[in-house]
């Protein structure tokens, strides 16, 4: 009897169960508190809804059989057929029997999977193992019941339902373990000989249920109207049901007894398919890898997730423990990638250290701990991490100097070496101090500034020192602090942002705008006073760009907005409302805003590609030139004066230039140009006198005293005859990115090979050339995730917190360096979500520059 409760419990489609009126104090099954509230009362409303929820029952094993015969279901509903037990006062349903099609048992159908079990399993229903006709002709000698009577010879008795009725419905609860029962509005209650099932059984034959013949109700079942009789039939067939000490709590664990019984029974009906254990340990590794490479994306704790348990079983892999992957799983990976990364640096000749990270961003809700991440970049072009090191405030130049030579000096004793192998530190930050102490001290090295990063300090000049930037700044804080702070104002802008845009918001607005109210951004006579402007914009260049880009996306949104009535009622009153409305309908406002965010964009682009193609050291005067180029553009576009802007420019170029762009770009083959007696030389006539003094320098500080001369006579040589056209032309051969369609160089490498091997007769000079044209001009590699930084700084200020940290860091960048993948994974989700922000904002551009 218990087991038939548990069974009743956990069988699927099948949980639901007879509908026939249960004996009070009956526990388990789904309707248990519905079948007692029928067995104390004679109302005929319980009967109804007894009645309504067999005949549901009916349907619903009926829809089961009928995919399961097509394939969509268990084998057993070949041999089982629902049926319907009639009242024999009423003529209508009463309960719901199983009918075995090969010898014609009658069963309870409380749980089909275990009457198919017990019954066609185990050897007991005679005729299981031979065909049909086999088991009609064995079955003739024994006594047969009479056939099933069609569901056709029912009729139903239409009555209109009663104010008792619905008022007894009403008054009806759901059981709280009943989760697979949806209610049926009343208007849809179904006519019982509309109904196709396979056959109905006479209530006769079913005198002595068994203790397993478990009855649910539908509380929740409107009754049907024809079932208004019912409240006045007799209740028959009370059935007697398992009582445990527990009460209706032990089901659970009856279930679960049931369930383990049935696996000990059958032990190979597992869900998941059987896999090796070579498979099942090569998964595993797939699964440890992704948890490792996300670098804190992916919680640890999330391997043990019930549902991802559910989906390892499903498919057939055993579950996997948190410890297990952050200990002894995590330090064999370790130890692996770390053995192939110091193979790959003592295989090179020499190396450059890249050092990214010293301008601590922060994770968000903190603004003092970074990441600095220090890669080996090697001569055949690719990159190896090293480690991480995790700083918090700000850092000194001499505490970045002392980890750089660290690294430096653990790279060559690890692989072997001198620390001649490093060639030179390219690091975001400390150019003036620690780089330039070091190159002093290692006469050999060559310490260079990242480029990238030098671009994006060039939009914080932009910020700080152009007037017309600094001036759109202030005129647009002070339109986004007036159209946020005022409820008049903001209601009608919200109003058009929803004609506009489907949605509304406040304008983003820069701190210094937020706390101070822009009160300061209009003195007396309406003319803005940019004072503070543009050292606060330089300080939050993030939050300003953030400002102009939704003024400039909002714009016809604050037009419509200003020139609605209620807005003008506004200005009646408000003198601030009406500077606002005067700047709207200003035309020069919305050229200058469109042109300070074109030139945002013209940097930002660059800088982005920057990021992705990571040049080498002989294209930062190339670089530099396009983006003289391409300012100047700009200002003839918008009517722009080029002197301010053009001595921004010069000044941060000043500030981020190093000898080696010269001495680079004069040795690499890549930039050499056909003259008119067709020999292919290097560009001199591009370098300033300052900057040929300038490779002169460089190549006599990085031979020896003994070979200097030589060297300057080898660049005359050099310079006269350069390279021969056939080898030249080969190293600039082209070819279209098949991922971006841009043109790029077919065979990086052959500018460095083409010294090794064509111009070997250069002998001192090809040794500086090898040594410079591979330096990489960016600091930017592996990009940490925030959810890392916030659990170092939350968990890991133990010992062993900060190992299994460096580990996680030294696996997920050791990938995404293979992978050449210089994204984290949420900036790709922010790109997702943005829903093409990117596209609406380059055409507002667009639009902005046709005017």
């Amino acid at each position: 009897m218990a087991t038939a409760n548990a069974s009743a419990t956990s069988g699927g489609v099948a949980a639901v169960i007879e509908a026939s009126p249960p004996a009070a104090g009956t526990v388990g099954g789904v309707g248990g508190s519905a079948a007692a509230a029928a067995a104390s009362s004679s109302s005929g409303a319980a009967e109804d809804a007894a009645a309504k929820s067999v005949q549901k029952r009916y349907e619903g094993l009926v829809v089961v059989r009928s995919k399961a015969i097509k394939g969509k279901g268990a084998w057993y509903w070949t041999h089982l057929e629902p049926m319907l037990v009639p009242n024999p006062d009423t003529g209508l349903p009463k309960a719901v029997k199983l009918r075995c099609s090969l010898c014609d048992a009658v069963f309870s159908a409380s749980n089909p999977s275990r009457t198919a079990s017990e019954h066609l399993k185990r050897g007991t229903c005679p005729n299981f193992s031979s065909s049909p006709s086999s088991a009609a002709a064995g079955g003739g000698g024994a006594h047969t019941p009479p056939l099933p009577r069609p569901i056709s010879t029912i009729h139903p008795c239409p009555s209109s339902p009663s104010p008792h009725q619905h008022r007894h419905h009403q008054q009806q609860t759901r059981h709280p373990n009943r989760k697979r029962q949806q209610p049926a509005p009343p208007s849809s209650s179904p006519t019982y000989h509309q109904i196709s099932p396979l056959a109905i059984v006479e209530a006769s034959r079913f005198s002595s249920p068994t203790a397993t013949d478990i009855v649910h109700s539908s509380s929740a079942t409107p009754p049907a109207p024809h079932l208004h009789h019912l409240q006045q039939a007799p209740q028959q067939h009370q059935q007697p049901h398992l009582v445990t000490a527990g009460g209706k709590e032990d089901l659970g664990a009856l279930a679960l007894l049931e369930d383990s019984v049935k696996r000990l029974k059958s032990p190979k009906a597992s869900p998941g398919p059987a896999l090796s254990k070579s498979q099942v340990e090569s998964a595993v590794s797939l699964l440890s890898d992704w948890v490792y490479e996300s670098c804190g994306a992916v919680s640890f704790s999330s391997v043990e997730h019930p549902k991802f348990r559910a989906f390892l079983h499903q498919v057939g892999l055993p579950p996997v423990s948190r410890r297990e992957l952050a200990g002894a799983r995590l330090d064999a990976r370790y130890e692996e990638v770390r053995s192939e990364s110091e193979d790959r640096i003592r295989d090179a000749l020499f190396f450059q250290v890249a050092s990214d990270g010293w301008k601590a961003r922060g994770y968000p809700g903190s603004k003092e701990e970074g990441l600095v991440n220090l890669t080996v970049n090697l001569l055949n072009g690719t990159s190896v991490f090293r480690k991480a090191v995790f700083t918090t405030g700000k850092v000194p130049p001499k505490y970045a100097e002392e980890i750089l030579w660290d690294t430096v000096a653990g790279i060559c004793n690890s692989s072997g070496g001198e620390v001649q192998r490093c060639v030179g530190i390219v690091a975001d930050r400390f150019k003036a101090t620690a780089l330039r102490d070091l190159e002093n001290r290692n006469h050999w090295m060559v310490n260079l500034p990242c480029q990238l990063q030098g671009f994006y300090s060039l939009i914080k000049d932009f910020a700080r020192d152009l007037p017309l930037f600094r001036t759109v700044v202030a005129r647009c804080a002070k339109l986004a602090h007036f159209f946020n702070t005022n409820s008049q104002a903001r209601g009608v802008f919200h109003k058009y942002q929803l004609q506009e845009h489907d949605h509304a918001s406040l304008l983003r607005v820069t701190p210094a705008a937020s706390t101070s109210g822009a009160a300061d951004s209009w003195d007396g006579g309406g003319r803005v006073a940019i004072h503070r402007t543009g050292a606060d914009a330089a300080r939050n260049l993030a939050a300003v760009v953030a400002m102009l880009e939704d003024v400039l996306g909002f714009g016809h949104a604050l037009q419509m907005a200003v020139l609605d009535d209620s807005y003008k009622l506004t200005c009646v009153d408000d003198p601030a409302a009406r500077d606002a409305g005067d700047m709207i309908h200003d035309e020069s406002f919305w050229n200058d805003l469109g042109s300070v965010l074109s030139l945002v964009k013209v940097v930002r682009s660059m800088a982005q590609d920057m990021e992705a193609e990571r040049p080498l050291v002989g294209q930062c005067l190339p670089l530099w030139e396009e983006l003289r180029a391409k300012v100047k553009d700009w200002c003839a576009k918008f009517n722009v004066d080029h002197g301010p802007v053009e001595k921004v420019v010069e000044r941060r170029f000043k500030k981020n230039y190093h000898p080696a762009w010269s001495a680079a770009f004069i040795l690499d083959p890549l930039y050499l140009a056909r003259d008119t007696s067709g020999k292919y030389l290097p560009q001199f006539k591009w370098l300033t006198p300052e900057q040929e003094k300038d490779v002169d320098k460089l190549i006599t500080r990085l031979v020896s005293r003994e070979e200097a001369h030589i060297a300057l006579m080898e660049l005359m040589k050099w310079r006269t005859e350069g390279m021969d056209p056939l080898y030249a032309q080969a190293v600039q051969v082209k070819q279209r990115d098949p991922v971006t369609g841009k043109m790029r160089i077919a065979n990086p490498l052959s500018r460095r090979l083409v010294w090794e091997t064509r111009l070997s007769e250069f002998r001192s000079l090809g040794k500086v050339a090898i040594r410079l044209i591979f330096l990489h001009a960016t600091a930017g590699g592996f990009k940490s995730n925030w959810s890392l930084l916030r659990w170092v700084y939350t968990h890991g200020r133990s010992r062993a917190g900060m190992d299994r940290a460096q580990k996680l860091v030294f696996l997920a960048a050791h990938a995404k360096l293979e992978r050449r993948d210089f994204s984290n994974e949420e900036e790709k989700d922010a790109e997702l979500f943005a829903n093409g922000e990117d596209d609406m904002l380059n055409e507002v551009f667009a639009d902005v520059s046709s005017v």
